[in-house]
């Protein structure tokens, strides 16, 4: 049975103005000039440039169409153009930020061009005379090597492959000799290990062998598992030596390198990171600023104006320009939601990284991670009266450059917890007290958790054990069996 009934609901919807704010909001400085200059591509009637001066009519333009418009039912003659002209020389849909200097330009280092890890490996592979198939076998074994320089499949399959990719016939015997004859010989030292003790003994045979490497060797082939986990005592034993004796082959083992790919870095380039503000401290204040390349000049393109002052003085519009028009007003304001999605996008990483600063006030003056007051992302959102969703798009993915190192945002950001006297101590602190008493205790003998607890506790901070291990792994410091030295 049909039936009418009246039904009343709130609901909440966004905009597509409101989805492309937080869209940009969250995107750091490299991602935004990727989004910026995406969208310069896209449309036509938005531009960019410096040679003219900076309008401050843009506000007045905010509200003067519709948010949404069909533009299938757009009448051309429903069209006022003069709200799209300007009568100045100076275009309406203009915005620059007031922090924007001419001598902020965008620096980029060149970069040599070079080989990649397995093109070197395969230029060393020229150096040996192989076998036409041995040869086959060393470019397919070079092939195996991951970025950290370790081979991380059996033999049996690098065999099946050979045989089902390359219609290569061998033997597991084969590539075990053309593995140990001639990629073990390659450099950087170890390339091509199949394992973590395989990767040490390979350098270690590469070196002068005296007593200690010799010892070294012999606690790596036979000891391996005890000596992982620093079961000195049993390594003394089994090995019939002296602790001074030990300590030394121990040494010789730690200069090694386990990672053997990780030290060929003429391939790569470093990721440099582009910081979305500047903290900088001034006759004994702090002052904060957006990186420059946050703050783009954009303004309508001359030649959509140009377009729609021949549309009003045209006499007798046809069909064609009649769709031309209703196409630039979708593109003009296009490009207004954006300009006014960048300027919104600049007042708000503006205002939060100021509520930050305030907030973290002692920190920044004096670079004392002690210092770091507990702070939410709450506390933030209610102080710039945003949301927290908003405040936590700010800070995901930005950094700030201070007077002590570039800071990703998000780091400021930490729980409180109360001391002795009742006051709230940021749990940055907490971690910062801990790895001092880590530094500083007596490596023959670390401290357990219940002991790093205790001390902790008398120091004002009364933390459990299971907290003082979570923050441990937090530092990423091993626990006490694995600090052990001898």
């Amino acid at each position: 049975m049909l039936k009418q009934h009246l039904q009343f609901k709130l609901s909440q919807k966004l905009s597509p103005q409101q989805i492309q704010l937080m869209k940009l909001i969250q995107l750091p400085t490299q991602a935004f000039e990727q989004r910026l200059k995406h969208e310069l591509e896209e449309n036509p009637a938005l531009d960019t440039g410096k040679e003219e001066t900076l309008d401050d009519n843009f506000d007045d333009l905010s509200n003067e169409y519709d948010d949404e418009y069909d533009s299938e039912t757009i009448n051309a003659e429903d069209i006022n153009v003069d709200e799209y002209l300007s009568d100045d020389e100076i275009p309406d849909y203009k915005l620059q930020a007031n922090n924007y200097s001419s001598d902020d330009e965008e620096k980029t280092m060149p970069f040599e061009a070079s080989l990649s890890f397995h093109q070197y490996l395969e230029n060393q592979l020229n150096t040996f005379s192989l076998k036409e198939i041995d040869r086959e076998i060393a470019y397919f074994l070079i092939g195996s090597i991951d970025e950290s320089g370790y081979i991380r499949r059996s033999v049996l399959d690098i065999m099946d492959d050979l045989a089902f990719t390359q219609s290569i016939m061998t033997t597991e015997e084969d590539i075990e000799r053309i593995l140990f004859n001639v990629i073990h010989e390659l450099d950087p030292a170890g390339v091509g290990a199949r394992s973590l003790q395989e990767c040490l003994l390979i350098q270690l045979k590469r070196k002068d062998q005296t007593a200690k490497v010799e010892l070294a060797i012999a606690i790596l082939n036979n000891s391996f598992d005890q000596f992982t986990k620093k079961h000195y005592q049993k390594l003394l034993q089994k090995h019939n030596c002296t602790e001074e004796d030990l300590r030394d082959a121990i040494h010789e083992i730690e200069k090694l390198n386990p990672k053997p790919g990780g030290s060929y870095t003429n391939n790569r380039i470093v990721e440099h990171v582009v910081p979305d503000f500047s903290i900088k401290i001034r006759d004994g204040e702090l002052e904060l600023s957006l990186n420059g390349r946050n703050a783009p000049e954009l303004h309508v393109s001359k030649d959509y104006r140009d377009m729609l002052a021949g549309y009003k003085d045209a006499s007798n519009k046809s069909k064609s320009q009649k769709d031309a028009v209703q196409f630039i007003k979708q593109k003009l304001d296009a490009a207004k939601w954006f300009i006014d999605a960048v300027l919104q996008r600049q007042q708000t990483l503006f205002v939060t990284m100021n509520a930050i600063m305030d907030y973290q006030k002692e920190y920044f003056l004096s670079g004392d991670e002690q210092k770091l007051r507990p702070m939410i992302l709450k506390d933030i959102a209610d102080i710039i009266d945003m949301d927290v969703s908003t405040v936590s798009r700010v800070a995901n993915s930005k950094y700030v450059d201070t007077p002590y190192g570039t800071k990703l945002i998000k780091e400021f950001f930490s729980e409180a917890m109360k001391n002795n006297d009742g006051e709230d101590v940021s749990t940055i602190e907490i971690k910062k007290i801990l790895e001092n008493i880590i530094e500083e205790e007596d490596k023959r003998k670390p401290l357990t958790d219940d002991k790093l607890a205790a001390l902790l506790k008398e120091k004002g901070y009364p933390i459990a054990r299971r907290t003082v291990a979570k923050y441990r792994e937090q530092l990423d410091i091993p626990v006490a069996r694995l600090r052990k030295q001898l």
